[in-house]
């Protein structure tokens, strides 16, 4: 696990909780997130414990549902799986963002039951590899125009078709010690635009 975020609404269909996983193998050129693609950094997690930690913040937070990004999510499938089956009987969605396609990931499933289980427990998938070549303007949360989405249960099946009027949203986050955190998705230059004015200030 790399951080949690306990409310968001720059992660998914409504108010959220979401949780970044430390790893990735796929490593897309120009990823937001390059400093999830190694296993350093990250801090090992039970899955119990964790799904208990998620659901207490969901309930708190009145959110609902949790989003898994990384990192990649299945490259951490069994684990991850456990917690999104405890998370998910309680009620709470499961929206899964992966580099890899769902056609792979189902064919990998016919002999991974770890990737089945993660599968079975998500209710909105965003698959495919981020290309910096090929930004998404028009559909909220994906960050390229080859991703896809997939409603892998009846939750979001109505969502799908109205995709093109949900906004994109980026939130910055100061936390007590000064230091910023930036989630949600925007490109390079609103990115700039934004942050050119946060430096130290001079008195």
């Amino acid at each position: 696990m790399n951080r949690i975020l306990g409310k968001t609404r720059a992660e998914g269909p409504g108010l959220r909780t979401a949780l970044w996983v430390q790893g990735c193998t796929i490593r897309c050129p120009g990823c937001f997130n390059p400093h999830l693609w190694s296993n350093r950094g990250g801090t090992p997690r039970d899955p119990g414990d964790l799904a208990r930690e998620l659901i207490n913040l969901a309930e708190i937070n009145g959110v609902e549902g949790i989003t898994l990004l990384g990192g990649e999510p299945f490259d951490q499938a069994l684990p991850l799986a456990a917690v999104a089956q405890r998370v998910r009987a309680t009620g709470l969605s499961i929206m899964t963002f992966t580099g890899y396609e769902l056609e792979t990931l189902r064919e990998w499933s016919a002999t991974r039951s770890d990737i089945k289980a993660l599968l079975a427990s998500t209710d909105l998938l965003v698959d495919g590899p981020y290309r910096a070549g090929s930004p998404d303007h028009a559909r909220p949360w994906a960050g390229s125009a080859n991703q896809s989405f997939h409603a892998l249960s009846q939750r979001y099946e109505t969502l799908l078709d109205g995709l093109e009027g949900i906004p994109d949203r980026l939130e910055v986050h100061v936390r007590a010690d000064g230091s910023i955190a930036v989630n949600g998705w925007a490109d390079d230059e609103t990115l700039d635009l934004l942050l050119e004015d946060l430096g130290r200030r001079q008195r």
